[in-house]
């Protein structure tokens, strides 16, 4: 059942920049904004890269200059395209207007596509700050911010932060566990050397979401304790669910701790 709600929640992710309700501007008395979101509604259909997504954008921002979700409907595609000062510029907007519901968003792709690890930090902590509320996921989906903010001090060299951040994450009441988060805290344990608890790790990740990477770094962790018959074993299961392509993925940037076959047959050599 964790793994299912886990997949339902990496489903909806590409639903982060969803339509608002308008009605909710008119039942607060912000007509002005009633009538940007209204406006808004006539880019259904067009992709985000048209002249005409783009158009009706800047119209929704002539009627209300504030209106965050039009600024961040528009970085989108330049984001997607490379143009990542111009997304930068947007992105800012839809923060300054709207912290709370852009915060967690600029600092997840702030993580995923330019390793700006500090300026994560900095996000995720000030909305941490800014509400009472369940700070949220990635824009992708995959994680929770906390297990983000983990991942940005691992980028920035400071592992004993990172596990415990997740190690607290895991621990939170009614906490729905990502589908690679023992992958990477297993990871880090693997790393700090201690291997029972990289191990526990990556059996608790099998309970979740079974993967190639799961059972290659086990086989490292078992070669680390000398166990080379069972990490052989490990490398084995690691090699089938590779083939069949259970593997970690990301669909625009190579996904932290995501092993690639020419690490398989490195590891390979290492305990024929």
């Amino acid at each position: 059942m964790k793994l299912y709600l886990t997949i339902i929640l990496f489903s909806i992710s590409f639903l982060t920049l969803a339509q608002p309700n308008c009605n909710y501007f008119l039942h607060v008395g912000d007509s002005l904004k009633y009538e940007a979101c209204k406006e808004t509604e006539n880019a259904t259909g067009h992709y985000q890269f048209s002249k005409e997504f783009q158009i009706v954008m800047d119209n929704a921002l002539a009627i209300d200059s504030t209106y965050s979700y039009a600024y961040r409907s528009k970085s989108v595609a330049y984001l997607k395209s490379g143009d990542f000062l111009e997304w930068k510029r947007l992105i800012d907007l839809a923060v300054k207007y709207d912290p709370i519901g852009n915060l967690g968003y600029r600092a997840s792709c702030r993580h995923q596509f330019f390793k700006d690890y500090g300026g994560a930090i900095v996000d995720i902590e000030e909305l941490s700050r800014m509400t009472h509320e369940d700070i949220g996921h990635s824009a992708n989906g995959v994680y929770h911010l906390e297990v983000v903010r983990a991942l940005c001090y691992r980028g920035l060299g400071n592992n004993d932060k990172a596990i415990e951040i997740i190690e607290n994450q895991l621990a939170t009441d009614d906490y729905l566990v990502g589908i690679y988060d023992y992958i990477h805290l297993g990871v880090l344990y693997l790393e700090a050397g201690d291997l029972e608890k990289a191990k526990s790790n990556f059996e608790k990740q099998l309970e979740y979401n079974d993967l190639a990477e799961n059972h290659f770094y086990l086989a490292k962790a078992l070669k680390a304790q000398g166990k080379m018959n069972e990490a052989s074993i490990e490398l084995e299961n690691t090699i089938a669910l590779y083939k069949k392509g259970y593997v970690m993925h990301d669909g625009y940037v190579y996904a932290e701790d995501k092993i690639y076959w020419s690490m398989i047959e490195q590891e390979k050599e290492t305990l024929d």
